[in-house]
């Protein structure tokens, strides 16, 4: 409607979508067993607890350690620091076979269906005629093996889970089939498939090795293109295809913080004020948080801590607190945040960056990026369109049908909006980093203690 096209104008359709959640449905009739279970979802929780505790998974560790100091193979080292986290599909899909009957009866009688929200939507737009994934999805499940380019048959029989349950894994800029007549009046191409985080790659233009982006929506994504290197992390940063396009294939890194978009929105929620646009205004009003510290962990803290137990927390509060400093300590974590994202990524993966893009709605807070920018010392550079997701599933919708020729074209239409530079030196945020560090410390395996 906003680009006042019709249907039958229409030359493709590229399909842009969260990574972790998923869904599982009866073969036979398409109908869900279950919710879409989301990438935040906490109920595995517990199985992760006992997976990454285990006797099992450190012996796991031992012999991969033992063989990759002797071959020097980054499977190996990719195998020797395993860890689950809540936000893979992995372990919340043999929960789901653990506490859903019927979809481990279903699987037994070989009638089950799987897929992320990409899977979902093609077979839903083909009603029921194609089943499958691409490559940036599958990759993002934690089930997948990204040096074979394969389902991970070792992951599957250590988490009981049949590899037959899983949809064929195809192109990411690839002709899926087309939309059904039916459905919005003519049909037309599906001609991409693409994990949220990668397509916002794309979208951003980072072709090359060491071209870096920051989405700031939800949560907070930090990607770096390896070219074509798996990085095998020590750190719980995550290696993923970024997208596959015939002969080329290119790899990601990826460190995350959940919690960054959804802490502005709870804290809106609460009144703290009225407008999202509002809060980069009422946190440069102040000089500095006031010792205020906000820990954002309404679903634990990714790398480099890695503890799903972790609570949010205010510390620092006294009688003088206003809301304005409450907003400040928000913004502020989220830079640290950052900050602690990047210096990991670029610590362990010794590519330097060549550029630093930012997208996502959090993109648009001034006060963050230019906090950011300060913190690693580094340009970065905001585009006029900040979603940045479905413009990269366009771009490779696009690509599929030669709607455009290559992708120096694409590099042309990207606009930037604002380059942040860096005004003051790391240094200068010294002592609140270390406050808020101190926060986070003590915020770590709450839940844990308690419960």
């Amino acid at each position: 409607m906003a680009a006042r096209i019709r249907m039958n104008q229409i030359s493709a359709l590229g399909l842009s979508t969260q990574r972790g959640t998923f869904i599982t449905w009866n073969k036979k009739t398409g109908k869900p067993f279950h919710n879409f279970i989301s990438w935040q979802d906490l109920r595995a929780a517990e199985l992760v607890k006992s997976w990454n505790r285990s006797m099992l998974l450190k012996a796991i560790h031992g012999v991969s350690s033992l063989l990759h100091f002797f071959t020097r193979m980054d499977p190996f080292l990719l195998s020797s620091c395993i860890t689950f986290s809540t936000q893979h599909v992995s372990l919340r899909l043999a929960w789901v076979l653990q506490h859903i009957s019927e979809v481990e009866q279903a699987i037994k009688d070989d009638n089950c269906c799987f897929g992320t929200v990409d899977t979902w939507l093609l077979y839903k737009l083909t009603k029921g005629a194609v089943y499958a994934t691409d490559y940036s999805n599958a990759s993002s499940t934690a089930l997948f093996d990204p040096f074979k380019l394969q389902w991970s048959v070792p992951l599957g029989k250590l988490l009981s889970i049949p590899i037959s349950l899983f949809p064929p894994v195809e192109d990411t800029s690839h002709n899926f089939g087309s939309v059904d007549a039916e459905i919005f009046g003519v049909p037309f191409p599906i001609a991409a498939l693409v994990a949220d985080q990668q397509a916002a790659m794309f979208g951003e233009c980072c072709f090359d090795i060491g071209d870096m982006k920051v989405t700031m929506g939800t949560g907070t994504f930090w990607n770096i293109n390896t070219g074509s290197k798996v990085h095998a992390s020590r750190t719980g940063l995550y290696p993923l295809v970024g997208w596959k396009i015939g002969k080329e294939l290119v790899y990601l890194a990826e460190g995350n913080a959940s919690d960054t978009g959804s802490t502005i929105q709870w804290a809106q929620n609460l009144d703290l004020f009225v407008n999202a646009e509002e809060t980069s205004e009422m946190a440069s009003s102040l000089v500095n948080s006031g010792g205020v510290c906000f820990v954002p962990s309404f679903s634990g803290l990714q790398i480099p801590m890695n503890d799903p137990y972790a609570c949010t927390s205010f510390m620092g509060i006294t009688p003088s607190t206003t809301k304005n400093h409450l907003v400040r300590a928000m913004l502020e974590s989220i830079a640290f945040r950052n900050k602690q994202l990047y210096d990991t990524i670029t610590r362990e993966v010794g590519i330097p960056p060549t550029s630093i893009r930012a997208d996502g709605g959090v993109s648009k807070n001034r006060f963050v990026m230019q906090m950011t920018s300060d913190l690693i010392s580094t340009m970065i550079n905001k585009p006029v369109v900040t979603d940045m997701s479905c413009l990269g599933a366009s771009f490779l919708a696009g690509l599929a049908v030669g709607f455009w020729n290559d992708k120096e074209q694409l590099k042309k239409l990207r606009e930037t909006d604002v380059v942040f530079k860096p005004q003051k030196e790391p240094k200068d945020y010294e002592l609140a980093m270390g406050n808020w560090t101190k926060a986070v410390k003590r915020s770590l395996h709450w839940y844990n203690q308690t419960s």
